[in-house]
């Protein structure tokens, strides 16, 4: 029998407690949520097989998952981590993993922790976005195994393999850089772009009117909750601030070619650009 507890009953946590139960990996899929309104529209939803208080939820489980924000997930590990019995194992799915590779840091039940982010979701949040199959296909990050039992890390990777996802290897460091890049900018883009649009134009009719695939597509990620967002920008500021360094120097090309009418340049910088077809099949 597997007991799953998932703390944290949103978008990533309902989705995962969902598939791990329909497709057998978790015999029973506990909830812990401070949230009680999110608590109770788990349980109708069924995400879980029952809503319990934290001491319970990790006091019953063979595995542990919090799919908290960050900065609560930074906050709840270290309780967790001193109660651990023999043979639990605990992991994250946080989109930054430097922070919490050094809360578990140096702990004696550290090799029972193994530090992971799903590179899956949507721009909506709590447990009526969850969804069956949100994770399929996707690219799942085990970070730091070495310094996980080799029995705990197996089990993670077979629970993503469950869901559907392929799993990588990477150190805490170059995941949190990496991350930067592919996951943390889009998200601050589409925020900077939304602020310009409503700034710009307070008549929400035309915007709707206007609005085509591209616009949608390229916005969407800023309906993101600001909760989940707010700790990973600021967990991750080193890395990002090269991001949009760089990303503000490709901005400042573009102007300078537009307001100069060099149309060669303009050109060329979208041709460059196009190379990201060979990367995004």
């Amino acid at each position: 029998m597997m007991t799953v507890t998932v703390i944290g009953t949103g978008l990533i946590g309902g989705s995962l407690a969902l598939d791990l139960k329909e497709r057998g990996f978790a015999d029973v899929v506990l909830g812990v949520d401070n949230n009680m309104l999110h608590a109770d529209m788990a349980l109708q939803l069924s995400l879980v097989d029952e809503m319990v208080m934290l001491d319970e939820g990790t006091d019953r489980a063979d595995l542990i998952i919090i799919a908290t924000p960050i900065n609560v997930t930074k906050l709840l590990l270290p309780g967790i981590l001193e109660n651990l019995k023999p043979g639990q194992v605990v992991t994250d799915m946080g989109s930054t993993k430097c922070s919490v590779a050094e809360v578990a840091y140096g702990h004696k039940n550290r090799s029972q922790v193994v530090l992971s982010h799903p590179m899956a979701g949507t721009e909506y949040s709590g447990p009526t976005a969850a969804k069956k199959g949100l994770f399929e296909g996707k690219a799942a990050i085990i970070c730091d195994a070495d310094d996980s039992d080799v029995v705990a890390v197996d089990l993670i990777r077979r629970m993503y393999e469950t869901v559907g996802m392929h799993v990588m290897y990477m150190n805490a460091n170059n995941h949190d850089h990496s991350a930067a890049y592919v996951s943390h900018i889009s998200h601050i883009t589409s925020f900077a772009l939304a602020l310009t649009v409503l700034e710009k134009e307070r008549d929400e009719k035309t915007i709707v009117n206007l609005a085509s695939g591209g616009f949608d597509s390229t916005v969407r990620l800023a309906k993101s909750s600001p909760d989940m967002w707010t700790p990973i920008f600021d967990e991750n500021s080193a890395n990002l601030l090269e991001v949009i360094d760089t990303f503000i120097e490709k901005m400042q090309a573009f102007r300078q070619g537009i307001a100069d009418s060099n149309l060669a340049e303009i050109y060329s910088l979208i041709r460059e650009a196009n190379k990201i077809q060979k990367i995004l099949k």
